[in-house]
């Protein structure tokens, strides 16, 4: 009998034992999830590989959020790309990054065919009005999960605190509360370094994480920084990103519709600090006041539709890209345009992702050891926690009461329900997922389906 010739190298092979194709099956479940907004998006990741397969370790994991969380753009998708160039150099980094969008780009295209041709369904609204108090428990799960491994001193839980309150109560821009935090993990590095040493890892069930036993016996190539490397990185990313912006503008002008979508969401893509909710405002100010692509009852529906299908928050932007050329279609079929634009806005809004995970990633890891940085990345990732919990309390706010008004008392400025908007149907579903999830850890795809029925069967017996 023929002996078998080994099977030769794939370019995402790695010294390891997870293969490239189980990978790529992982990353596949991780994007199928990935409903709720980044926080449950970030817990879904933690639980399926750092809990269930191990194969990366706790401290590792919270140290690549941290980074994350600095960079514009969705840091779910961002922690999906440089997790997947931990184990698979840069065709790792691609299928995780790519897959993580993939679900939600196809459900929102195919929404927004559906929304642009036949307006608000009935069906359609009532399977968002049973995810969104789905999501309010995903976000819940997701804020103790990383709080639990995150906050172990209460000096890290004043500063998860602090940054709750700076967010919720005062609207301080993010990059001012990052700013902050890393300042006073760099002074508590060296002040009080038992205190910032960055997240202490869970105690392992069986022995170090695959990626860092890996990395312990030795750094890989591709996560060794090199100046020359990173050079042509940042040349080849740039190139992919603006390169489609440049054409576009030299053959459609400054005010083509195209030309005007590759333009603002670039731009877009290097002020989103904080994550979607950090840039919503000035995103409907810009899309509904300025160019006039939809109105605010669109620019809320598109927003229900990111929120309640897999994928970042961020994805939002696609179903306005889309409206935007549905409307101004020239001489394209009005579909044709839309779902051209729906493309070209989602290129430039995750290529500058690529971007900054490749180029940093490697400086990044070789600087994980820094006593400095592990200060700052601790006080970051304190930071975060409280981010989360800003995001969910103002998740919740609207996702269970139809009005919420602002109290403003001098710089405070409070988001106040109103309470005789709550929505009793809503506030049952969400209290039920919670008990799911919370108590009897029900898997997000069957609660969210749970959810999903309960929202349509209401709607539809008119309720």
């Amino acid at each position: 009998m023929a002996r078998r010739r080994p099977r030769a190298p794939r370019p995402g092979d790695a010294p390891h034992a997870i293969g490239f194709d189980e990978a790529l099956r992982t990353w596949l479940r991780v994007a199928a999830q990935s409903f709720g907004g980044p926080a449950a998006q970030i817990a879904v990741m933690h639980r399926i590989l750092v809990e269930e397969k191990r194969w990366i370790g706790e401290e590792r994991f919270l140290h690549a959020l941290s980074y994350c969380m600095l960079l514009p753009g969705p840091e779910a998708q961002q922690l999906a790309t440089y997790l997947g160039w931990l184990l698979h150099r840069t065709p790792g980094g691609l299928a995780a990054g790519l897959l993580f969008v993939l679900p939600g780009f196809l459900s929102i295209l195919a929404l927004s065919l559906v929304y642009a041709a036949w307006g608000r369904l009935p069906a359609v609204e009532g399977i968002f009005f049973g995810i969104k108090p789905a999501v309010l428990a995903l976000v819940l799960e997701a804020l103790l999960r990383i709080g639990r491994r995150a906050l172990g001193h209460p000096a890290l839980v004043a500063v998860a605190a602090a940054s709750f309150v700076a967010l919720f109560a005062f609207g301080v821009p993010f990059p001012w509360i990052v700013g902050t935090a890393a300042a006073l993990g760099l002074v508590g590095a060296r002040a009080a370094p038992e205190i910032f040493r960055g997240p202490r890892p869970a105690a392992p069930a069986a022995g170090t994480a695959i990626i860092d036993a890996l990395l312990e016996r030795e750094i890989p190539e591709h996560a060794r920084p090199s100046r020359s490397r990173t050079v042509r990185t940042a040349a080849l990313w740039l190139g992919i990103w603006l390169g489609p912006v440049v054409a576009l503008r030299a053959a459609l002008g400054p005010d083509d519709v195209f030309t005007r979508i590759a333009v603002f969401f670039s731009q877009l893509a290097v002020v989103t600090f904080g994550g979607a909710y950090a840039v919503l405002s000035y995103l409907a100010q810009q899309a509904v006041g300025v160019y006039g692509w939809l109105d605010a009852r669109e620019m809320l529906d598109g927003l229900g539709m990111a929120e309640t299908t897999p994928g970042p928050l961020i994805q939002v932007v696609q179903f306005v890209g889309f409206l935007a050329a549905w409307r101004n279609p020239g001489a394209l079929p009005p579909w044709v345009a839309g779902i051209l634009a729906a493309l070209l806005t989602t290129w430039v809004t995750y290529a500058p992702c690529f971007l900054w995970i490749f180029v940093g990633a490697p400086w990044i890891e070789r600087l994980r050891e820094s006593r400095w940085l592990r200060g700052a990345l601790s006080a970051i990732t304190a930071a975060v926690v409280g981010v989360i919990g800003n995001l969910a309390l103002w998740f919740s706010l609207h996702a269970l009461f139809a009005e919420v008004s602002l109290l403003r008392l001098g710089p405070l400025a409070l988001p106040v329900p109103e309470w005789r908007t709550l929505d009793p149907a809503a506030a049952a579903i969400a209290l039920g997922a919670a008990l799911a999830t919370l108590r009897y850890h029900v898997g997000i795809l069957p609660l969210l389906g749970a959810c999903a029925a309960l929202g349509g069967a209401w709607r539809l017996l008119g309720a």
